[in-house]
């Protein structure tokens, strides 16, 4: 039974919360020093503007793969464009996107209250050309004083596929269409026109260009959120208050990583993939100084299909694998990176220049990167290190799919099954959401059993899964670890590798590669097997 008059008394503690934080913020803007309770209310402040506006953009977007796969991020940045703070989405976005912000201040010095401006070029911040990403200003007196960036992966974006992720691509235009720098929104008029004219240009422009612009008015939708939310925040703290604590969010986050470096020794890790190319990383510590080098020095050059990632994306690894070795509720944020010193060779797959193709890059060369650095810092083996890439559709239809797999034990725990990791973090579309927006069946859909690689701590098992299609469509494939096992840690046994394949109507079963692209008639089914996670310590123990 509930007691009389707790809701009464629940009201009032609320409002003593309220009162002690902004008492705080009085003494603060009075010239007192950072107040952890202030602290600890921005982090999450800031963090909950960000998750508001990836509420408003799931809730306001058009495709499966936003709407339900949650392939999107959002996140808040200071006046520099720095990365302040996050909703818990895509790694590979978040860790990013701040490049992209860069390059709207740089090229739009004279930007205007109810701009907007739209980017995918993976040479200034972006990704793949999937990924575009929104970005607005929040000018106050007439100046932008925070910024907003909202990025979510379009379900087609034109390219030689449908679905955009051609799987032998080695021009950047046979991925789809690049937007640079394009105003989406000017003075707060949506410009249609222009942006219709952008999504049907280039050689392969975008096949359902409604769906693109539903997306787009959804992302302009979440960055409205969060400058509303931001400006509700000043309204109640001052601005001096909130800019301040943007910066010492920052440094909390800065300290953290510190703290972390100052339990790190030196390691090296060589990480081979399929396609032939290694991922080299040497991780340097100064213990005096507080930092470490991360040094992609001896990484494979530039790939001659799609399999380079864009600086952006090396930077946003780092910063990921430090903000999990934290161990603590903080924002992933710009100050994570002040104390790590990266180097990533020009011309090499981790920088490539235009025009190279990098469909594989955000997706296959990010998970590998990330598991190498792990490798080289031997606190957890590799995990599945692939999206599973499973993109298909044709003119009328385009769905893109990530699906889970294992990822790497290490010391004290087994890996997880069948789970998205590392640099994505999107769902898999639910099977009556799949069935019921698509002419699709999923067929079967299992954890694999055994999959893991053993050790004192198992790796996570990866699935199985079988869909079959009730219209012609094209399917391309992206993944890696077909042919190299993930990693096993201390002794412990490699995970299984993945295996994809097709069955025809008649009963043919074909196999297939990685990497590979395949016209299917209607009743065809495709299968894939993802990888397990490796094991951990010696099995035998």
């Amino acid at each position: 039974m509930v007691e009389p008059g707790w809701a009464a008394r629940v009201d009032r503690l609320g409002n003593l919360i309220l009162d002690r934080v902004e008492t705080k913020a009085r003494e603060h803007a009075a010239g007192t020093q950072v107040d952890p309770v202030l602290l600890e209310v921005f982090n999450n402040l800031f963090m909950s503007v960000a998750d508001q506006m990836g509420a408003t953009l799931a809730n306001t977007s058009w495709s499966v793969n936003i709407k339900e796969r949650l392939d999107f991020s959002c996140a808040i940045f200071d006046a520099k464009g720095d990365l302040v703070a996050n909703a818990p989405h895509v790694p590979v976005h978040l860790g990013s996107m701040s490049d992209s912000i860069k390059t709207v201040m740089r090229l739009n010095p004279d930007v205007k209250p109810g701009d907007a401006y739209m980017l995918n070029s993976p040479f200034k911040g972006g990704t793949h050309l999937p990924d575009v990403t929104v970005v607005t200003p929040v000018f106050i007196e007439g100046s932008p004083v925070f910024w907003l960036g909202s990025r979510g992966h379009h379900a087609d974006i034109g390219g030689r596929t449908p679905g955009s992720a051609p799987p032998d691509s080695r021009h950047i235009d046979e991925e789809g269409v690049l937007i640079d720098n394009v105003r989406l929104l000017a003075e707060g008029e949506f410009q249609l026109g222009e942006a219709e004219a952008v999504l049907s240009s280039g050689k392969y422009p975008c096949r359902n260009i409604p769906q693109n612009l539903a997306d787009l008015q959804a992302q302009v939708a979440a960055n409205e959120t969060g400058r509303q939310e931001l400006l509700k925040v000043v309204d109640q703290f001052g601005l001096d208050v909130v800019q301040d604590y943007m910066r010492h969010v920052q440094d909390n986050a800065e300290e953290s990583v510190r703290r972390v470096i100052d339990k790190l020794t030196d390691g090296q890790f060589t990480y081979p993939m399929d396609h032939g190319a290694t991922i080299e990383v040497r991780v340097s510590v100064d213990r005096a100084a507080r930092e470490a080098t991360i040094d992609f020095t001896g990484t494979s050059p530039q790939h001659a299909g799609n399999y380079n990632a864009p600086q952006s994306i090396c930077r946003a690894v780092v910063l990921y694998v430090f903000r999990t070795m934290v161990g603590a509720d903080i924002p992933l944020n710009e100050g994570c990176l002040k104390p790590l010193n990266i180097v990533i060779p020009d011309g090499s797959m981790l920088n490539p220049v235009y025009p190279a193709a990098v469909i594989s890059g955000n997706t296959e060369v990010s998970q590998a990167t990330c598991n190498a650095l792990y490798g080289a810092l031997g606190v957890i083996a590799g995990s599945q290190a692939t999206m599973n890439n499973f993109v298909w559709g044709n003119d009328d239809f385009q769905n893109y799919e990530t699906i889970a797999g294992g990822t790497g034990a290490g010391p004290g725990f087994d890996g997880c099954d069948a789970v998205q990791s590392h640099m994505t973090n999107t769902r898999m579309t639910d099977p009556e959401v799949l069935e019921k927006r698509f002419p699709v069946r999923l067929e079967a859909f299992t954890i694999r059993p055994d999959s893991g690689g053993a050790g004192k701590w198992r790796g996570g098992h990866g699935v199985y899964r079988t869909m079959r299609f009730l219209e012609p469509v094209t399917v391309t494939t992206l993944s890696n670890h077909r042919l190299i096992p993930p990693f096993g840690g201390d002794g412990g046994d490699p995970g299984e590798v993945g295996r994809n394949w097709v069955e025809l109507p008649d009963g043919t079963v074909r196999e297939m590669a990685g990497n590979d692209e395949v016209d299917l008639p209607e009743g065809a089914i495709f299968g894939m097997e993802t990888p397990g996670g490796g094991g951990w310590g010696d099995p035998s123990a």
